[in-house]
């Protein structure tokens, strides 16, 4: 299933990559996608949005999750395969979805654009957009890292890369440009949702409904913590802890419970996806008034 397509060049630089670097640098050097993976958007986003500044979670989340959403869409058009799936000298050292076979292209995703690139280029580029200072530079490094190693480990072609970063950029700064001119939320809100949905006609990979219960959830979060929660940030070291502490449990908890009740599929994936999303950021920042009052 998919398409085979790719430069010449592509597939020397990665066989290259793959001979001459060692097992330790190349160890190393696939530890970077990581900052463009589930754990680490979690633990950020939850830092800004529990803890830090809600309004900056709030938009970060937004940028984030239509990357993450309009990625796979793309992805599905092109429909093209990675690397390693049709050259047996690039070896896939990095597994994507680590529960399925690596060439399961429904589980392991279609390779263009990069999606680790475009969470990079989307949440790094966001928080860089809103200082506008220093900060581009060291946002500059990360996505610079994740997208070396995604081509490093054979998980991307040098071109899905590229694609993901212009993705993640154009997001960044279409977004808040929309928002911006329809100065209505629900709005806001409808317009992503309806480019959403017609992905459910053509989408065959998981990474699409995931995404899609993510921007379910978190629409119906904002509009339920705004109305039932209205929480406040910390800056106080332990009550951060405790916040991201919490939330690491809860979503831990809360996603394997649901992976056990739920049937395998992509209607119930994209249910859990929004029940996760709901509660984390919707109903789990209730706890802490009441941890504040404790």
């Amino acid at each position: 299933m998919g398409n085979v397509f790719y430069f010449t060049w592509e597939i020397s630089l990665m066989e290259n990559l793959q001979r001459v670097m060692p097992g330790w640098l190349m160890s190393g050097i696939s530890q970077f996608s990581l900052f463009g993976e589930e754990v680490a958007l979690i633990l950020i986003m939850g830092l800004i949005y529990w803890c830090l500044d809600k309004r900056v979670g709030k938009y970060i989340g937004e940028i984030v999750i239509i990357g993450a959403l309009w990625n796979p869409m793309i992805k599905n058009i092109f429909c093209r395969r990675r690397p390693y799936m049709d050259n047996e000298n690039i070896d896939l050292l990095r597994m994507i979805a680590k529960d399925a076979d690596k060439y399961d292209v429904a589980a392991q995703g279609f390779s263009f654009p990069s999606g680790h690139s475009t969470n990079a280029a989307a949440l790094y580029g966001g928080l860089a957009r809103l200082k506008n200072d220093k900060t581009w530079i060291w946002a500059g490094i990360l996505m610079i890292l994740v997208g070396f190693s995604r081509v490093a480990v054979g998980a991307h072609f040098p071109t899905d890369v590229l694609a993901g970063w212009g993705l993640g950029l154009f997001v960044v700064f279409f977004i808040p440009w929309l928002k911006r001119k329809l100065q209505n939320e629900n709005l806001f809100y409808w317009i992503l949702v309806m480019t959403a949905l017609p992905g459910v006609f053509y989408c065959r990979s998981e990474d699409y409904f995931t995404a899609l219960g993510l921007l379910i959830g978190f629409v119906l979060a904002m509009k339920f913590e705004e109305k039932y929660v209205n929480f406040e940030g910390t800056r106080k070291p332990l009550e951060i802890v405790l916040r991201l502490a919490g939330g690491g449990v809860v979503y831990f908890v809360l996603n394997l419970a649901l992976k056990r009740v739920l049937p395998a599929g992509d209607i119930t994936r994209v249910i859990r996806y929004a029940a996760v999303t709901f509660v984390m950021m919707g109903v789990y920042p209730m706890a802490f008034k009441a941890l504040r009052r404790r």
